[in-house]
């Protein structure tokens, strides 16, 4: 990408998107802590598709909408899910031809939903980092329009619609903290970018997956860098980013603070939000969780968000996490 976006074009971006995609995607309710006092849930798991990838994919397509008639398109995109469903439901809304490119590793749950939803699919790439590079391919040599995951400021600005409802929803009350976790960097720079922009002090943690933390090491390094990827069952955020990311130098200005999970810690928070706090979310959701419990103990009396990106998780995986997994 040659520009940048900054802090106050995305946060511009996102309420545009909001009023473009309208009832096309949820307004998510706001969940208080069960456990703590305090805490609140933002809970994308409630979203149509089950996370929040059908903001940024609804928000670039009625973006391309505005310049033409879909249907004479054809789009691609790469994921490892969550994506690829949102780009899939927000394409047959819109009337638009979608090819989703999947990582061998993709969660056959996820798969078949993308099917059945009506995209086109193609599995290539031992993982999300792969199958980005495959998708590219395909808009480089045979003329489909590529849509990023995280790398587009359209996609950016619709995760940003995340932090336009925050606002609406806490009014004056101020958000001292709220926990994201990290994968490409389109939904922390998304929020991240509307909160700074209204509430420049609250604290934007990012938290990622120990296995899988490409963006916690590039911006810890101050540029992309390459890490070793291992199994997580964070599995929405796992993966590499783009050598020329827009998410790096606006995740640089919004995250304040950078937190690593084990899965163990992960594991325990699905445990958690299951039996205590009611709700059945995916690794990626259960991973902001356990980046906030890290640093409870230093944010009594303060206000947190926790950001439950999905909850798009199979019978058979919440069946091993949930039921065989010691308390």
């Amino acid at each position: 990408m040659s520009h940048t976006p900054s802090i106050e074009d995305i946060a511009e971006a996102a309420e545009a998107a909001k009023s473009r995609c309208g009832n096309r995607i949820e307004h998510t309710p706001i969940v208080r802590s069960k456990l703590v006092d305090g805490l609140y849930y933002k809970t994308e798991n409630f979203q149509r598709t089950g996370s929040f990838k059908i903001r940024g994919a609804m928000s670039k397509l009625t973006k391309v909408r505005e310049k033409g008639d879909l249907s004479s398109r054809k789009f691609v995109t790469a994921s490892s899910g969550n994506h690829g469903i949102g780009a899939a439901t927000a394409a047959i809304d819109l009337g638009a031809d979608m090819t989703v490119v999947l990582p061998e590793n993709v969660a056959p749950m996820k798969l078949e939903r993308i099917r059945s939803i009506g995209a086109n699919v193609v599995v290539a790439g031992a993982e999300a980092g792969a199958s980005e590079l495959h998708a590219m391919a395909l808009a480089r040599d045979e003329g489909y329009i590529y849509i990023s995951p995280y790398n587009d400021p359209d996609i950016i600005a619709g995760q940003g619609t995340i932090g336009v409802e925050l606002i609406e929803d806490f009014g004056d009350r101020h958000i001292d903290n709220i926990f994201i976790s990290l994968g490409g960097g389109g939904l922390v720079s998304g929020i991240g970018a509307v909160l700074k922009h209204n509430f420049p002090g609250t604290k934007v943690w990012g938290v990622s997956a120990r296995n899988s933390a490409a963006l916690d090491a590039s911006l810890k390094a101050g540029k992309v860098v390459e890490t070793e990827h291992l199994a997580t069952i964070a599995d929405a955020v796992a993966g590499g980013i783009d050598e020329n990311t827009i998410t790096l130098p606006l995740a640089q200005a919004v995250v304040d603070e950078c937190l690593l999970c084990s899965e163990d810690d992960i594991k325990a928070c699905l445990l958690t939000l299951a039996y205590e706090e009611g709700m059945i979310v995916e690794g990626s959701a259960a991973l902001a969780l356990a980046g906030y419990q890290q640093v409870a103990s230093k944010l009594e009396g303060q206000s947190s968000v926790v950001l439950l990106c999905g909850g798009n998780i199979s019978r058979e995986q919440a069946n091993t996490l949930l039921c065989c997994t010691k308390s």
